[in-house]
């Protein structure tokens, strides 16, 4: 459905290598032209091979859902 609308980017979240390997071969034989971009267990471990299926983009969502937070305030005095 999103090639037959002619979308300029389609997001393949939460997938495994071997699904995103078969989204992006299935993608590239109907349209050519579609970023495909992969999202979803992005980890150092993972992203070379994400990278090898041939996705445009990837995403990383823990930089910052899960970003170490800083307590802290700023109190300003005359």
């Amino acid at each position: 459905e999103a090639m037959a609308a002619k979308v300029d980017r389609v997001l393949l979240d939460n997938q495994s290598i071997e699904s995103l390997a078969s989204l992006v071969r299935i993608a590239r034989q109907l349209d050519p032209t579609v970023q495909l971009e992969a999202s979803g267990n992005v980890s150092l471990d993972t992203v070379a091979a994400i990278a090898a299926t041939g996705v445009d983009f990837i995403s990383v969502g823990s930089l910052t859902h899960s970003a170490p937070v800083s307590d802290f305030s700023l109190q300003v005095t005359r």
